[in-house]
């Protein structure tokens, strides 16, 4: 599973920068004019909310988890990339810790049976 982490953290992460950059582009708007069009009408504030609350629960979750990496780079990417590069990125690295820790002497790796 870690591969396809990886593959959609690399999609999560071009294909929504490859969208902003053609508005921030063709529309000239900075951060300013960036908020208001998240809310231009109401799909767009549908997804906009459901996004932010979606994001919050992928916060609520890395913070209380009692195993799992630090989770403020994943808080940054999501604030400056979004929850699709944020949240696989976060599996990715959850699952490369796990690995990690399974092929180290001593410890108990459970076997499915």
């Amino acid at each position: 599973m870690k591969n396809v982490y990886l593959i959609l953290t690399i999609l999560g992460t071009v294909l929504p920068i490859l969208f902003f950059a053609g508005v921030f582009h063709a529309e000239a708007i900075g951060l300013a004019g960036f908020i208001p069009a998240l809310f231009a009408n109401s799909v767009a504030g549908g997804f906009t909310a459901d996004i932010v609350i979606a994001s919050i629960a992928f916060w609520v979750f890395m913070f209380t988890a009692p195993t799992g990496p630090k989770p403020w780079l994943f808080v940054v990417l999501n604030l400056c990339i979004g929850l699709s590069c944020a949240l696989p990125a976060y599996l990715y690295r959850r699952a490369a810790l796990q690995e990690a820790q399974q092929s180290q002497p001593g410890s108990q790796a459970q076997v499915a049976g």
